[in-house]
């Protein structure tokens, strides 16, 4: 090729050709040195030249697309709008009440109104109940009091300035007529402990297994002296009470063999106190004391009201109408006693 062709640099070129002479027409060249890392006569850039505005070799290379970047051919996908979205996707987007229809919602809201309002008045009728006397319990204790009784009775007191340390535990024992005519006295059976026992991991249990002991056993220590001897009638109604209790028990435990009979039952009280806890300086006695009743001899009016034990039915009737008299006569008791 000859060297006075354009761009071959091989002769001397024209004004602002390539391969002219440095200076020829820019007076600025004249001013600028070659450097030593720019090679004499390489008109390209480098990489990221600034000067030229032009990207680098590494910035022509093409991203590859993620796994989320749509390819070159692929056509960018937009969320509709909730006007383009139709009633059933509508829906679903939503949860809970809100999901709901309108009457549904509404009654949902009814329900959740009627046991939060449940909640409260519970929790103030129990408020009432373990707080002291004042005003709101004067004046209606006894619309308090038909709240309670007898499903949600507290057996504590709310600031009470003695609450219980010990722990009262009531025990019979019966003296059975063997079949062949001799005499037997069982050992001491725990009537608290077997209600502790049936209460425990129970989830709902009974108003007797809680309370039916240990209110008759309230019922007499508080109708009773020191001396186990009745205060009026309503030591004579709660000794009649928590003896038909021991013996029904006694009965149903079977303490006896074949043929025998329970002829008299005796009650005891077995008080142990509370161990007070790790940090206290209390020092309290750990021997328990005991309460011993006199021994009281089964009648016809404490028989059980089942009949089943061999009896026959003349006998039941026997035992029903006098199991009527007794209760008549208990009743009576509790009226003159109310009076």
């Amino acid at each position: 090729m000859d060297g006075n062709d354009k761009g071959s640099g091989g002769g001397p070129g024209g004004p602002g050709e390539v391969g002219g002479p440095p200076g020829a027409d820019d007076p600025a060249g004249s001013d600028e040195a070659v450097g030593p890392d720019d090679p004499a006569g390489s008109d390209e850039p480098g990489p990221g030249d600034p000067a030229s505005g032009e990207p680098g070799p590494e910035a022509l290379v093409p991203e590859e697309p993620g796994p989320e970047d749509p390819g070159p051919d692929e056509p960018v996908r937009e969320e509709p709008g909730p006007e383009e979205r139709g009633p059933v996707a509508e829906r679903e987007a939503r949860v809970g009440i809100a999901g709901l229809r309108l009457g549904y919602q509404i009654a949902a809201a009814c329900a959740l109104a009627v046991v939060a309002v449940a909640a409260c008045v519970h929790i103030g009728m129990l408020f009432l109940h373990v707080a002291p006397s004042n005003t709101l319990t004067k004046q209606h204790g006894d619309v308090v009091d038909e709240w309670i009784y007898p499903e949600f009775e507290q057996n504590w007191k709310l600031f009470a300035p003695n609450p219980l340390q010990q722990n009262v535990a009531v025990q019979a024992r019966a003296e059975l007529r063997t079949a062949e005519g001799g005499v037997r006295t069982t050992e001491w059976y725990g009537l608290s402990a077997a209600d502790a026992a049936s209460i425990d991991g129970n989830l709902l249990p009974s108003h007797t297994q809680q309370n039916e002991l240990r209110r008759a056993w309230d019922f007499y220590v508080g109708s009773h002296d020191s001396q186990n001897r009745p205060v009026g009638l309503r030591g004579q109604l709660s000794e009649h009470y928590v003896r038909r209790i021991a013996y029904m028990r006694l009965d149903r435990a079977e303490p006896g063999h074949k043929g025998d009979e329970i002829a008299r039952v005796q009650l005891r009280s077995k008080t142990t106190n509370v161990r007070p806890p790790k940090w206290s300086d209390e020092k309290v006695s750990p021997k328990p004391i005991y309460r011993v009743l006199p021994w009281w001899s089964v009648g016809s009016e404490d028989l059980p009201l089942a009949d089943g034990k061999g009896r026959t039915d003349t006998e039941g009737r026997a035992g029903t109408e006098a199991r009527a008299d007794a209760e008549g006569r208990v009743a009576a008791d509790a009226e003159r006693a109310a009076r």
